[in-house]
């Protein structure tokens, strides 16, 4: 654990874990196994307090953490633990014939020290994920938990101080001073998940340094329901992907399109889903989570006045518990749909059609996550075609994101790169190309000067050979 108190400490920390780095030793595939050991031996054997602190933070249930959280990182983990040998190995790739004899091949090599800046609703996962791809790349690196999810923050502090290489791996603490203060150095790389907002200020301060940057944003996740889906089974699948972790999840379902034939069967699917899953009373409840804090809660309670209210209940601010809601002839210009909904609020809009469905959300920023439930065809082949997300899902939320080989990442204002699996080792790698050639016997006389009408002639004629 670092405590920073100036700028001047954040450019030291960094000037520390550089000097580390650049003495090589973890470009070994021995130490980065170890850590990745260490990283699950110290989730293993800390399993009750990081469901503690995501309890005390978030209310979330201990099922939900180990779903959502715990066991998502043990997976990535072993998945990583498991390729890792394959990754690192270079990748011979073949030569053009005027370049024969040679060979040519891509090497992988860290990048040097990266920061990774976690967010509050999945304040363990979001750390640790990120986190895995570092250490398996061989980089130094830094974590900045969110100080707003205080208990986990100061578990992460703990834990990796505790459990991992302090020569190449802290935790700083602390809040936007902080952030700052760390944006200020040299990074080779930077990971951020968060708002576009403060995207914005990250990107500004790793352009100063030509830093790349992995940008993993939100927006509005739209979800689209035709009369052709079994509405019960997809109104389960939605419920529990848009009120997980009390709907603060920058994946879930943010809104629904649905057909009129299918609406009002959907509408009656999704209050049947949520009694079956948090009862009558979900405030008592012990699967249903709760707001982090009274500026979420706030927020989340001016979007309430406007639609037909499908579902709600009281609001009870001082144990942050806000209902699951649903809200049913929703206009595009309510404030609901304005921006990122992030919270346990589902309002719906009927369209006509899916052809309406996708004109609607094309005239949008560009969704992290796009869900479809539908059993046509061309349906879901229009959704795939003419749609752009950083994700699509058929039939099911937020499932795509335990697929280890697919990647997790926005496109446009949801976000810019993308990670899980082999690509977080990616992002944090440099793909070096090597070329080696003998210098006998010499192959390459013809462009060398003095130019001649024969060197030009061959060299023409090998030209369009390649083409």
């Amino acid at each position: 654990m670092s405590t920073l108190r100036s700028a001047q400490d954040a450019l030291e920390l960094v000037s520390r874990l550089r000097t580390s780095f650049e003495t090589g030793f973890t470009r070994s595939r021995d130490w980065r196994t170890t850590q990745l050991r260490a990283l699950r031996r110290m989730i293993i054997e800390h399993e009750q307090d990081i469901e503690a602190a995501l309890m005390a933070d978030l209310g979330k249930p201990a099922v939900e953490a180990q779903i959502t959280e715990i066991g998502f990182v043990l997976g990535e983990i072993d998945h990583t633990l498991t390729h890792l040998a394959r990754w690192m190995k270079p990748q011979r790739v073949r030569v053009p014939a005027a370049l024969v004899p040679a060979s040519a091949r891509v090497v992988s090599e860290p990048l040097g020290v990266a920061l990774i800046i976690a967010p509050w609703n999945y304040p363990f996962q979001l750390a640790i994920a990120p986190l895995i791809g570092a250490l398996a790349a061989g980089c130094a690196v830094v974590v900045k938990p969110s100080e707003i999810s205080g208990a986990t923050s100061n578990l992460l502090a703990r834990l990796v101080a505790e459990y991992l290489d302090p020569r190449a791996c802290a935790v700083v603490e602390g809040a936007a001073a902080e952030t700052r203060w760390l944006l200020e150095a040299r990074w080779d790389h930077i990971l951020y998940t968060g708002n576009e907002r403060v995207a914005r200020v990250i990107a500004e301060a790793a352009a100063k340094h030509l830093t790349p940057t992995t940008l993993e944003l939100g927006g509005k996740s739209p979800t689209f329901v035709d009369e052709t889906t079994d509405m019960r089974a997809a109104a389960t699948r939605i419920v529990w992907g848009k009120f997980v972790n009390a709907g603060q999840t920058c994946v879930a379902p943010d809104y629904v399109l649905v057909t009129p034939v299918a609406r009002p069967l959907l509408e009656r699917a999704l209050t049947d889903a949520v009694e079956a899953m948090f009862g009558s009373d979900p405030e008592v409840s012990p699967s249903y989570a709760r707001i982090i804090n009274d500026t979420h809660f706030d927020r989340l309670t001016a979007l309430l006045g406007t639609g037909r209210s499908l579902l709600g209940g009281k609001l009870d601010k001082k144990s942050r518990y806000f209902p699951p809601t649903i809200l049913a002839d929703e206009s595009a210009g309510s404030p609901v749909m304005r921006d990122e909904i992030f919270g346990p609020i589902l309002p719906m809009i009927e369209v006509a059609t899916h052809v309406d469905a996708i004109a609607f959300i094309n005239a949008r920023p560009k969704p992290l996550a796009l869900y479809v439930f539908s059993e046509t065809a061309r349906v879901r082949r229009d959704f795939t075609e003419q749609t752009s997300s950083g994700a699509l899902g058929f039939n099911v939320p937020l499932a795509h994101m335990s697929v280890h080989d697919l990647p997790f990442g926005g496109v446009g204002m949801s976000g810019s790169g993308a990670y899980h699996g082999k690509r977080s080792f990616e992002i944090f790698s440099h793909a070096k190309a090597v070329l080696s050639k003998p210098l006998r016997p010499e192959t390459l006389g013809v462009i060398f000067p003095p130019y001649s009408r024969r060197k030009a002639s061959l060299v023409t004629g090998a030209l369009r050979k390649l083409s």
